[in-house]
């Protein structure tokens, strides 16, 4: 039985094959996997926040997409992880706070995924699959060996990507 790593909200951290790793309560938050491969070493962010810039008091890099995932990034290519190899899995970023999730001031969700779309889009790490948005919340479980991300979400049921 492989151990299984827990990422608290506002933060990362790094596994390697055989280890599983996973987070809870993804509601607006947004889970994102960073996963090389070929090495088999991946890193998990639980995001709370689009962007570090558009807050004055940063007590806790973690919470900002930008600078969570600038530091993820450089702790998995310590580890070995190959630029060229990473791939992305995204989970979460539901609109959680208004009833209507057109009203983007409210959809921390929607404006999480954008953040972290832009982010990874400029590194050129491609998004090989990904379950965001809606209204419920999700908790996620990635598997280093397979490359799995089982994602559970309470009155939706289990789906693997």
């Amino acid at each position: 039985m492989s151990e299984i790593v827990h990422v608290g909200m506002a933060e990362y951290k790094i596994c390697a094959s055989p280890q599983k790793i996973t987070t809870l309560g993804l509601g607006s938050c947004l889970g994102v996997v960073l996963y090389d491969s070929a090495v088999k070493i991946c890193g998990m962010a639980h995001i709370m926040m689009p962007d570090s810039a558009k807050i004055s008091y940063k007590f806790n890099r973690m919470k900002f997409a930008d600078t969570c995932l600038q530091d993820m990034y450089r702790d998995l290519l310590r580890g070995g992880a190959r630029p060229a190899g990473l791939i992305a899995k995204l989970a979460g970023g539901a609109c959680m706070f208004s009833q209507n999730p057109r009203l983007d001031i409210l959809n921390i969700g929607k404006q999480n995924v954008e953040a972290v779309h832009k982010v990874l889009k400029e590194w050129r790490i491609p998004i090989v699959s990904e379950d965001v948005g809606n209204t419920y919340g999700r908790t996620i479980e990635f598997d280093t060996v397979t490359g799995e991300l089982l994602i559970h979400a309470a009155t939706i049921g289990d789906r693997v990507i």
